[in-house]
């Protein structure tokens, strides 16, 4: 070989042996890149929306756990799809009725709801091919019928009354399922309709007389969700929500506390955790106007606003959406509770924007007033507890009422406080 060529090898050799080094010190010494695992290779991704719904992290509200020397934890459940906790009633709800048969593909859910659980359903009704009609007091915050029309949901705003009045939302709702499914009788029958089958809609008597139709011709039938009563409510947080707070715990939990609307939460969860652990300690928080307080410490469903000469024209005058209530629903008769805490409008206005203030949690009023629940929770056990509350929904849909200022001076509730001295704490 000609010595040119011999020094031409000679060198190659020698670049190629540094870069082999060079590599081997760069990926063997150097900090390791972190790949994410090959996911495609093993995690396929969900199959729609309703597979996202559930599975909320549980997260520790770190002001509240240093405040009162407890964890206080959050089941964050404004992180499904739908914002709230609803989202799991809803599927439930519309599930149970797919497989019994009282709800078809292309048929109308109705729903009476102050907002939360009528979101949930416009949300997931078109994953079932199934479309929503919900009935809501015109005295719920703007946004939420707002949110429902974007939704594509048919929305009738009617004004509060007592449940007793046929023109009570819930009431409504129920009677807009028995119109649907006149419209499908009429469809079916083309002139005549068979009033035998109109009878019951949801083991719910239909009323008498002709109903003004709503429902386009092509209405495949109805079904009433009846929130407060069905128990595919009580079953969705039995089943889902409960053992999740048990595992994401570690088996561990000395209290869990929550308010009630129709009480599917609370006795979904209290009843699935007392049967884990009977040491488990269920509460009640339970804002103003709601009967629910007196009757889990008392046993008797009553409030000081309904004594003769001081009844309110509505009983339900609070800025808390959707807990509270002055009857006993099926689902909360199911609840498993050791006590129960009054809580405010004024607290549950403070806790909000305390918490917005040292933790970034944006929530709405029902969640609020659950965190006012789990401090007095803290209070009354003492610290070294660990206290899981729920966070419904966050504070989106509450622009126009709970988070604005000349709405909340109208009724002298505009916040003040500095830490959590309205709940003499610190």
């Amino acid at each position: 070989m000609a010595p040119g060529n011999m020094e031409s090898t000679v060198a190659l050799v020698a670049v190629v042996s540094i870069s082999v080094l060079s590599y081997y010190i760069l990926y063997t010494f150097q900090p390791k890149r972190r790949f994410p695992k090959q996911l495609s290779r093993t995690k396929k991704p969900k199959s729609g929306l309703i597979s996202a719904i559930g599975n909320t992290p549980l997260i520790r509200i770190n002001s509240l756990s240093e405040a009162t020397g407890c964890e206080i934890l959050g089941k964050a459940e404004f992180l499904n799809p739908g914002g709230s906790v609803k989202d799991r009633v809803a599927v439930k709800i519309i599930e149970e009725a797919l497989d019994s048969g009282e709800l078809v593909q292309g048929g109308v859910v109705t729903e009476g709801s102050a907002g939360s659980t009528a979101i949930s359903l416009a949300t997931v009704a078109p994953a079932y091919g199934c479309k929503c009609h919900v009935v809501i007091p015109d005295d719920v915050a703007m946004e939420k019928s707002q949110i429902l029309e974007a939704l594509g949901a048919t929305v009738e705003r009617v004004r509060p009354v007592s449940i007793a009045h046929k023109d009570h939302y819930v009431n409504v709702a129920r009677r807009r399922a028995v119109e649907a499914k006149e419209s499908e009788i009429r469809q079916r029958s083309v002139n005549r309709i068979d009033f035998k089958d109109l009878e019951l809609v949801n083991s719910h008597p239909a009323e008498e007389g002709k109903q003004v139709p709503v429902f386009p011709s092509y209405c495949k039938g109805g079904f009433f969700a009846d929130q407060f009563e069905n128990l595919a409510n009580f079953r969705a947080h039995y089943e889902g929500t409960g053992p999740e707070i048990w595992e994401q715990t570690n088996e561990h939990l000395d209290a869990f506390v929550a308010a009630a609307g129709t009480g599917g939460t609370i006795a979904g969860i209290s009843r699935y955790l007392k049967e884990k652990d009977p040491d488990t300690k269920c509460f009640l928080i339970d804002p103003p106007g709601s009967g629910l307080f007196n009757k889990v410490t008392r046993g008797v469903m009553y409030t000081r606003e309904e004594a003769e000469g001081r009844r309110l024209k509505n009983p339900f005058d609070t800025i808390t959406e959707g807990v509270g209530i002055n009857r006993l629903t099926k689902n909360f008769m199911l609840a498993k509770l050791d006590g129960a805490f009054r809580g405010t409008d004024r607290e549950a206005v403070e806790m909000s924007r305390f918490l917005l203030k040292e933790d970034g949690l944006f929530i709405g009023s029902s969640s609020a007033i659950n965190c006012v629940g789990a401090v007095r929770v803290a209070q009354s056990l003492g610290p070294g507890h660990t206290i899981v509350t729920i966070l419904c929904d966050s504070g989106m849909r509450h622009l126009s009422k709970f988070y604005d200022s000349h709405y909340l001076s109208q009724h002298g509730l505009i916040p003040s406080a500095t830490g959590l001295e309205f709940l003499t704490v610190g």
